[in-house]
């Protein structure tokens, strides 16, 4: 009979090993660190696993964050597809954003948001990860954009507003509010934040 504890020791994988909780705990530290602050150490020593394990389940780094940013959005996505769904667009926007205060300050995750926390600032070697996060929202505030187009042809917004610059403002503000709750922002501040764009929004 073969000895799978053996052959788990000689692969280097914990007995235990389950590929998706080890994603999710790499996920958490891309989030709080980034994808260059984040060292092999770390989420290897995260993840349970050693190096060659990481490398035979997940790939390299780069592999191993994209995994982690999919699984991410996976949970995230849903929520942002939520508010495209409400039937006004001041509803839309004020379901993003108060979605997103309450997702960026949850006490069992990272605060801020992976998407914005993965490469603010980047080596050369790290472009190909910036690039795919700005294309990752760049197509949300497409989205968006689609959506207040919409509401102008509903009649929900003013037939002179521009649903460009409106999709990118609620952007930055919902980009910014990551900052801020990365930085220690709380729940209450973010939401006074949305209190603001909500009292200037067109009616």
């Amino acid at each position: 009979m073969k000895d799978n504890s053996a052959s788990a020791r000689k692969s280097g994988r914990p007995r235990t090993f389950d590929a998706e909780t080890a994603l999710d705990k790499a996920m958490k530290v891309f989030w709080e660190k980034g994808y260059e602050g984040s060292s092999l150490p770390e989420l290897t020593e995260a993840m349970g696993m050693n190096r060659p394990s990481l490398y035979a389940v997940f790939g390299n780094k780069e592999n191993l964050f994209r995994m982690a940013l999919e699984r991410y959005g996976a949970t995230h996505d849903p929520l942002f597809n939520a508010a495209l769904a409400q039937p006004t667009a001041r509803a839309v926007v004020e379901h993003f954003l108060r979605g997103n205060a309450d997702a960026q300050t949850e006490t069992e995750n990272p605060h801020g948001c992976l998407v914005i926390n993965g490469a603010l600032a980047c080596s050369d070697d790290a472009l190909p990860i910036r690039d795919s996060l700005i294309e990752r929202r760049a197509a949300s505030e497409a989205k968006l954009r689609a959506r207040l187009e919409q509401a102008k042809v509903d009649g929900d917004l003013p037939a002179d507003s521009c649903s460009g610059q409106m999709a990118r403002y609620v952007m930055t503000v919902s980009n910014g509010m990551a900052v801020q709750a990365a930085a220690g922002a709380t729940r209450k501040q973010l939401q006074e934040v949305v209190d603001q764009v909500l009292r200037g929004w067109p009616s």
